[in-house]
């Protein structure tokens, strides 16, 4: 093998040295370079003519997404292999966004065996072919349906209940009338699976609340997480402070 530059993005110092080892595994002519961020990750990938980089998802200060959204827009064949713990909608639904036309990219799973985490970025890295774990790929033929996949609307609806935004603030945030921010609810259950009328009894009422059930389904569906919400939090605290200040 030739020698080459590979980025490794990875925060978790045990993770990052199992990586370490493994490209040592694969040639001595391989430089590995250290990001231990999404920021530092995207400085170091611009510096290559067609970065190669491992990367994890969730990383501070920029996650795996933006930092790859960032790189393909300025070099589309650079190589990622993202590898991750997760499996979530929200991650698969995100990269499937932002994957430029033609473009050679792998999603491992950590939980995997070392010899398919290993296998699966060499024929990422040097085959020059995608290789999307298994498990990855029935959740992107969960979100590439037309009647469960969530539309941008639908998903923003999603994050403003799950930061317990009520409908009076959704419609001042989204610029929404009452009628608009009840419709975009409304096309959210649907495609969630939330029949409301199925749970509805005569002797007890409405036996939920369709909010906090969406949010249920999505966080077992992997379509929101607590990290992400983080972020979510961070923006909404900025848009009450402008508001606030308006």
């Amino acid at each position: 093998m030739d020698s080459i530059t590979l980025i490794i993005a990875e925060d978790n110092p045990k993770d990052y040295e199992f990586l370490q080892k493994m490209v040592s595994d694969w040639s001595q002519n391989c430089r590995i370079e250290h990001a231990p961020n999404g920021v530092v990750a995207l400085e170091l990938a611009l510096a290559q003519d067609t970065p190669l980089v491992i990367s994890d998802i969730q990383m501070p200060k920029m996650n795996g997404v933006d930092f790859a959204k960032a790189l393909w827009q300025r070099k589309p064949d650079a190589r990622i292999v993202f590898w991750s713990q997760f499996k979530d909608e929200m991650y698969v639904r995100a990269l499937a966004k932002i994957v430029p036309p033609e473009t050679v990219y792998g999603y491992v799973l950590k939980s995997s065996a070392r010899e398919k985490i290993s296998n699966a970025m060499a024929t990422v890295l040097f085959d020059v072919q995608c290789w999307i774990d298994p498990e990855v790929r029935k959740v992107q033929g969960r979100t590439g349906h037309t009647q469960t996949a969530l539309s941008d609307i639908e998903y923003e609806a999603l994050v403003d209940i799950s930061l317990g935004l009520t409908d009076n603030l959704i419609a001042q945030r989204r610029y929404l009338s009452r009628r608009g921010v009840q419709s975009r609810l409304n096309s959210l259950y649907g495609k969630l699976g939330i029949d409301q009328d199925q749970f509805h009894s005569e002797k007890i009422g409405d036996a939920f609340n369709p909010r906090n059930r969406a949010v249920a389904v999505s966080i077992r569906r992997g379509l929101i997480n607590a990290f992400e919400l983080e972020h979510e939090e961070e923006e909404l605290q900025a848009w009450l402070k402008r508001f606030r200040e308006y």
